[in-house]
């Protein structure tokens, strides 16, 4: 087992599973996501739960993309790195960051990016960055938008529930490796969240039964 699996494996039991109870979590769609290849996830951000909650449910290790503060924090830096996290540089071109993601992408492997760039306190999904756009158009690997829902309730004296919803992976090859092209399909990847996170608030509404199909 390689030390990415073997972080992986050990966080989804110690940090996961903890965060899958306090959520009462719930994933529609997890069966979109492909068994293997190079993949993008694309998903909104509101919580620090979304990254143990994205963690556990995917059917998929991935490979998060966090800002550099984080993983130069002593002691919790190394720890953010085991599992194959990508430090990126907020604000500014950082082609050490880029690179890593699409060598993450090619070599099969799942780049998971929370698109706003930063976590927001809206309650809904904000306007998406190019980053999602960018790797899965230079890497020729597909974009799994997704939604959450619930997070932006959730406190330690009000455990809301949360859940998530996988889209249909979108494929952005048609379209022109460059900035034109990156910004078309960021417009289609932050459309599909909005519909995922508004068909989720619907199901939360009737209290999220089981088997539901997220729409595209």
């Amino acid at each position: 087992m390689s030390s990415s699996n073997l972080a992986w494996a050990l966080g989804r039991r110690y940090m996961g599973w903890p965060a899958l109870l306090a959520t009462r979590a719930r994933a529609y769609g997890r069966e979109r996501v492909p068994k293997t290849g190079g993949l993008v996830y694309a998903v909104n951000h509101m919580h620090w739960l979304d990254i143990p909650l994205v963690g556990a449910l995917s059917p998929r290790n991935i490979d998060f993309v966090a800002k550099v503060e984080a993983v130069r924090v002593p002691g919790i830096g190394r720890f953010l790195e085991w599992p194959g996290t990508i430090a990126v540089r907020r604000g500014e071109s950082d082609r050490v960051a880029v690179r890593k993601m699409l060598e993450s992408a090619r070599s099969g492997r799942v780049v998971g990016l929370f698109v706003e760039g930063t976590r927001l306190k809206t309650g809904r999904p904000g306007t998406a960055q190019p980053g999602a756009a960018m790797v899965a158009i230079q890497a020729g690997v597909p974009v799994i938008p997704m939604a959450i829902y619930g997070t932006q309730f959730w406190k330690p004296t009000h455990p809301a529930p949360c859940s998530i919803a996988f889209g249909e992976p979108l494929r952005f090859d048609d379209l022109p490796k460059n900035g034109r092209g990156y910004k078309e399909a960021t417009v289609e990847i932050e459309r599909r969240i909005n519909v995922l996170f508004d068909w989720l608030a619907e199901v939360h509404a009737k209290g999220r039964p089981k088997g539901l199909v997220p729409p595209l």
